[in-house]
């Protein structure tokens, strides 16, 4: 009787575990694992994020440090032997030591080894905005630079300035899908819903706003907004902007989703329960579109990341002090710079990384959610 007892509770568990392996996160789950360069992708968009958000920590110098005689600087050499042939237990790097002046070449000076050291002492900063601390991943000391990616014009740490600039760059597709997805799934949804009058009144203002071009909208913002305007401030304008005309073309697919959703069973069952219209929409019609949202967010980032660095190439976004990845890309815009200096190309790479990151991954979520591409 006992053993009996046992295996019906074994067999109740693995009924129910098989049960939540058949919910359709789980089969969702089960069929992106199969698509290797999406999980690859998604872990390198992690990292990236993670990185921003810790960038003072990685980053060896502050955003604002600057070593007025290495103008140009080449990347610095990570050794293990010395140039007298000994190995040392520690990586090292070795001081600039200026070769041309006129043409700005750097050589290593040999006489000395400077030891890399991990969770060195170095500018403060508050982690999180909150815990004041100086501890950061990598340093040397001086005379040494640790300048990794090599320096600016200005003799600014490439590798740095390129980690503060993560905050700008990825942040902004994030902040324009925060704004613009809940716009676009109240409005189609109600639209979708409704029909009639309010369709045909919600559908022509998409129709208005389409009309504007979002390059020349921008191009107005940066000739109203002031030079002395934080970064922030002027980060959050720009993605106003961006969701101002963004949100016309989600809520038209979200409308042509809801039509034909409207008239399903479950939808005329909760109307006739006395259910509000608007508890309607937002509970039981827009989680339907879901799989779509998802999607359309992991590739409309990618737009938005680029309209931005295109903005602070052009000199219309975020402005010094501050930087992005589109600002440092500006600097290589000189045929003679990228002959001379192509480590200033690495923000551009940086952008590229992250775009195909995201496109990859949005595909293997878009196949992921398609219950045609499932199999068991």
């Amino acid at each position: 009787m006992a053993h009996d007892l046992v295996a019906a509770r074994v067999a109740e568990q693995r009924r129910r575990e098989a049960a939540r392996a058949r919910t359709p996160l789980a089969l969702a789950w089960r069929q992106l694992t199969r698509y290797k360069l999406a999980l690859v992708s998604g872990a390198v968009l992690v990292a990236a994020y993670v990185i921003m958000v810790f960038a003072e920590f990685f980053a060896p110098y502050a955003l604002d440090f600057t070593d007025r005689s290495l103008f140009y600087a080449p990347p610095v050499g990570v050794h293990l032997r010395d140039a007298q042939g000994r190995w040392h237990l520690r990586p090292f790097v070795y001081a600039y030591r200026l070769v041309d002046r006129d043409l700005r070449i750097y050589g290593p000076d040999t006489s000395r080894a400077y030891d890399i050291r991990f969770f060195v002492r170095g500018f403060r900063y508050r982690v999180l905005g909150f815990a004041p601390t100086d501890i950061h991943l990598v340093g040397a000391d001086p005379p040494a630079r640790l300048f990794l990616l090599g320096s600016d014009q200005f003799g600014r740490d490439l590798l740095s300035r390129m980690l503060f600039g993560s905050r700008i760059s990825l942040l902004i597709g994030v902040l324009v899908v925060l704004i613009t997805f809940p716009i676009g799934l109240v409005l189609g949804g109600v639209a979708g819903y409704y029909g009639k009058i309010v369709d045909n009144i919600l559908m022509r203002s998409v129709e208005v706003l389409a009309s504007f071009p979002t390059f020349y909208l921008l191009l107005t913002l940066a000739s109203v907004l002031p030079a002395t305007l934080s970064s922030g401030a002027r980060l959050f304008m720009i993605a106003a902007v961006f969701s101002l005309v963004g949100w016309g073309g989600l809520a038209r697919i979200i409308r042509g989703l809801v039509l034909s959703i409207r008239e399903l069973e479950f939808v005329l069952a909760a109307r006739a329960a006395g259910l509000g219209d608007l508890r309607v929409i937002v509970r039981h019609i827009l989680p339907s579109t879901t799989s779509y949202v998802i999607v359309a967010a992991t590739l409309s980032i990618p737009g938005t990341i680029l309209g931005e660095s295109g903005l602070s190439f052009l000199g219309l976004g975020v402005q010094e002090p501050s930087t992005s990845w589109g600002l440092l890309l500006a600097q290589a815009q000189s045929v003679d710079v990228l002959t001379h200096f192509p480590w200033l190309l690495l923000p551009g790479l940086a952008i590229v990384v992250v775009i195909l990151a995201y496109n990859l991954l949005g595909d293997g979520v878009r196949d992921a959610l398609d219950p045609r591409q499932r199999s068991s």
